[in-house]
């Protein structure tokens, strides 16, 4: 008699990553949301009977891909500060802008619109660090994204809160509210090191250790971070993390761009992760990450797009691209960075950070079935000798076909399946005469 299942997938390729490589005619069988099988696809139609069956010829199922990094309101600032350095593009745009224009109706519609391109794009998962997280999330239920919603931290004031005691005490109130839906999880995001007081820092020490939640941070993005931090506080920002306790396995270091060769050390030593952003840190010209240094050391790393606003695109196929390209080229080692262990960086490495390794990430029975079908069957993807390496330095995010969040079917054939794209396109209109007014 054969066992029951709810959806068996056929693809021409089944990529786990956990192992290295490409299982050829393979299926993989889902049940109640959760990966039950992978097996040989002649076994599966012999062994289950599924409620639905479907084909996907010259087609790789990799796991969802996980954005470590991402402001995802800010698609609404897509294009609206380019060509300009970080300070310059935070302090004369990008803050002003968002002091007169975000609410929660900004960010609700700023989500829903990068969650729509994420998804189109074979992100399932995002780590999110904004303003207005429950407008965020409610953005990312909508559209049936998983999402690690951010519990902001600043000094400064916002629309959202008026100091960082506000700050925490919001994102505090709105984990105890949300922390028993499935697609949802919380990490602490205090913005970066030059806007965190030593005794914010001590106080989210402690919160986090005793939640047991990641600490995601903007971290040594640029020389001038560290030339400031040495003058006010005499010490490099990673330095001055370490002296107040802050670093550990649940800590995220976005960006480190400017990592010297001990802290780099201190970052393997005490198993932290980096969220590695490579567009965003060229286009404002914030400097190259060592991956490839880091990597060698046995630091964990994850890929992010950064916000649309510095991007501009929230796609992790050209960052796997580009992060490996941009390894082999500073090191001068062609085999630097691997298609295998980029392709890692945007699955499991950042699931790792995240600490949902044991979910999501990698297609192993057992973990819940977050899952994308990219088709190599173009031209230009022709012929396909190593599905892996396709992936990589071939395929685009407009190969996606489908994803699958949780089990349940969010891209169908390239056609998102909760969230319509003209009204999409309209919330982004309103929002671009706003801006423009």
């Amino acid at each position: 008699m054969k066992a029951p299942a709810d959806l068996l997938l056929l693809p021409q390729w089944v990529i786990p990553v956990e192992t290295e490589g490409a299982l050829a005619n393979h299926a993989v069988v889902v049940q109640d949301g959760c990966i039950l099988d992978v097996l040989p696809a002649d076994s599966a139609q012999t062994r289950y009977d599924a409620t639905q069956t479907l084909a996907l010829p010259d087609r790789a199922l990799i796991p969802g891909l996980v954005n470590l990094h991402g402001h995802a309101a800010m698609s609404l600032f897509r294009g609206f500060a380019d060509d300009l350095p970080l300070m310059a593009w935070l302090n004369e745009r990008i803050w002003p802008a968002e002091k007169k224009h975000v609410s929660e109706a900004f960010v609700r519609d700023g989500t829903l619109l990068a969650a729509a391109e994420m998804l189109a794009g074979g992100i399932t998962t995002c780590n999110d660090m904004y303003f207005f997280p429950q407008a965020a999330g409610e953005a990312f239920l909508q559209a049936g994204m998983r999402a690690i919603l951010g519990m902001i931290v600043l000094e400064r004031p916002s629309a959202y809160a008026p100091d960082a005691d506000n700050y925490l005490a919001r994102g505090l109130a709105l984990r105890d509210k949300l922390k028993d839906e499935p697609l949802l999880a919380f990490a602490f995001a205090p913005h970066a090191p030059y806007t965190i007081s030593d005794a914010t820092f001590g106080r989210i020490n402690i919160l986090a250790e005793q939640l047991g939640l990641p600490v995601h941070i903007h971290l040594h993005e640029t020389a001038d971070e560290i030339r400031d931090s040495l003058k006010q506080y005499g010490a490099r920002p990673l330095e001055r993390l370490a002296r107040l306790g802050l670093l550990g396995p649940n800590f995220i270091g976005v960006h480190a761009v400017h990592v010297n060769e001990a802290e780099i050390g201190l970052l393997a030593q005490y198993g932290c992760h980096v969220a590695h952003c490579p567009t965003s840190n060229l286009k404002l010209a914030s400097g190259i990450a060592p991956t490839f240094e880091l990597m060698r050391a046995g630091v964990n790393l994850g890929l992010g797009t950064d916000g649309a606003a510095s991007n501009n695109r929230l796609d992790l196929f050209a960052e796997m691209r580009l992060a490996a390209l941009l390894a082999k080229g500073v090191s001068g080692d062609a085999t630097a960075l691997s298609a295998a262990a980029a392709l890692k960086m945007a699955t499991l490495g950042a699931a790792r950070a995240l600490n949902l390794d044991d979910r999501i990430g990698s297609i192993v029975p057992g973990k819940r079935a977050d899952l994308v079908a990219v088709d190599l069957q173009a031209l230009p993807s022709q012929p396909v000798f190593d599905p892996v390496s396709h992936l990589v330095y071939v395929a685009g995010r407009e190969d996606v076909t489908h994803a699958w969040v949780d089990g349940k079917l969010q891209l169908n054939e390239r056609c998102l399946v909760n969230l319509e794209p003209d009204d999409l396109t309209a919330r982004a209109t309103y929002w671009r005469n706003k801006l423009t007014a």
